[in-house]
């Protein structure tokens, strides 16, 4: 029996059509039929050779599947293995693991009809979601909701890059009671009449300055430079949040705008227990994603329209 993939075989290049046998588990895995896969802009940096990767390699990291023999329904983030062992393992920070392996990265993805997935690392889909839209929480939430809990108790939430983890995150912090103000690339109207659906009170471009200035900021764009932009927008003790894998180098900018107790922090990847929190909120909300699906032979038209800005919320891939 064979499987059809959209294979990443060298950086830079379009992702391929492959028949291959279906991937068989080893110990302590599961072999999933693939019902969606999430794209992510760190597929794109992968694609692009921003990001290395052991290749070849099918790329995916928010796939939602069906343990194969079973009705069991199982999503599998980007963090996909690791050690247990080192000083990150052992003392709750997972996400920081010397030898961890990620899902599209180091293990194949879910551009595919197969996947293959360690159980430990499967997680608990919510009821209620269909498959195209539970896809998006996997890593635009999950890792989204990650950079949300650096902001501490902030009131006042600047979203920078309103794409896919913007748009669920957003939905969370409105309903947590905090303010958010949206910025979009210039002239993003789709983006910004989003922003505004989903509750933001304030929409403009990035380089426009907010009405007050925010406790807490999160830079979702792999932009660099919003760095300083958001520095200047902060109020005094206010953190700016990098919630990006890659991110264009950060240009220089005077000390004052560090002064005053202001942060810089990132964010890495993130731990099963997020997960598994974010999942059980993610119903609460009710978060609910904007989704445009391609089918799996559409995989890298998908990443083209991530990376040309055409897309509203988040991108799914569908193997039919």
């Amino acid at each position: 029996m064979t499987s059809r993939a959209m294979v990443l075989e060298a950086p830079r290049r379009p992702l391929e059509p492959v028949e291959r046998d279906v991937p068989e588990p080893g110990p302590g895995q599961v072999l999933l039929e693939v019902k969606a896969c999430g794209v992510c802009r760190t597929d794109l940096h992968l694609r692009d050779g921003e990001l290395d990767a052991p290749l070849p390699r099918v790329l995916g990291h928010q796939i939602v599947g069906v343990v194969a023999g079973e009705e069991r329904r199982v999503g599998v983030p980007w963090l996909g293995w690791t050690c247990g062992e080192c000083e990150y393992c052992t003392s709750g920070r997972e996400n920081l693991c010397v030898r961890a392996r990620f899902t599209g990265r180091d293990i194949d993805g879910g551009f595919a009809e197969h996947a293959v997935a360690d159980e430990r690392y499967c997680l608990p889909i919510p009821e209620g979601y269909p498959d195209l839209q539970a896809a998006p929480l996997l890593c635009g939430g999950l890792i989204g909701y990650r950079a949300l809990r650096m902001c501490g108790d902030a009131t006042r939430l600047g979203l920078y890059g309103f794409g896919a983890a913007a748009h669920i995150i957003c939905q969370v912090a409105v309903w947590q009671g905090r303010r958010v103000f949206a910025f979009t690339r210039e002239g993003d109207d789709a983006a910004q009449a989003l922003a505004r659906e989903l509750g933001a009170e304030w929409v403009g471009a990035s380089d426009v300055a907010p009405p007050e200035p925010l406790e807490a900021a999160l830079i979702f764009a792999p932009a660099g430079a919003l760095v300083p932009v958001a520095l200047r927008a902060l109020a005094p003790g206010g953190t700016v949040v990098c919630a990006g894998i890659h991110m264009s180098d950060i240009p220089s900018f005077p000390y004052e705008l560090l002064w005053r107790e202001r942060s810089i922090r990132s964010v890495a990847n993130l731990t099963r227990d997020d997960g598994r929190e974010f999942l059980a909120l993610a119903p609460d909300v009710p978060v609910r994603t904007h989704v445009t699906a391609y089918v799996l032979a559409e995989a890298e038209a998908a990443l083209d329209d991530l990376r040309a800005g055409r897309l509203v919320g988040a991108a799914v891939v569908t193997p039919v």
